[in-house]
Parts: structure tokens; sequence; C-alpha cells
């Protein structure tokens, strides 16, 4: 599946949750969904946890 047509689904499941469910939903299958995102590159290896915690200025040294 290309990402475009995986942006494209999400943004129609995001649509439909602010539609029947408000804008309660629509941030909560929002905060899901890159919860998702996240841990779907975690398990590929393409995200390693230190990453996430790590200060920039380490980057660079």
């Amino acid at each position: 599946m290309s990402m475009a047509v995986a942006g494209m689904l999400a943004g129609m499941a995001l649509g439909f949750a602010g539609y029947f469910g408000g804008f309660g939903a629509f941030l909560l299958v929002a905060a899901l969904g890159a919860v998702g995102f996240v841990a779907g590159r975690f398990l590929d290896g393409d995200l390693d946890p230190g990453d996430l915690f790590r200060r920039r200025d380490d980057r660079r040294r």
C-alpha cells in the first residue's frame, strides 16, 4: 500500500470520527493513529527507542 493510499484512509477515518463522534472522537482517533504509527515504525526497525528520549545536543556529538 502506498503512502498516499494510507494517508487517504487515515484522513477518511478522521473525517468519519469527526462527523459522527464530534471533536473528542476526532482527537481520540488522531492520537491513537499517532501511537500506532510510532509502534509500527518501532516494530519495523526504523525507529530506536533511544531516538524518542535523546536530547538534540547529543546527536551532534
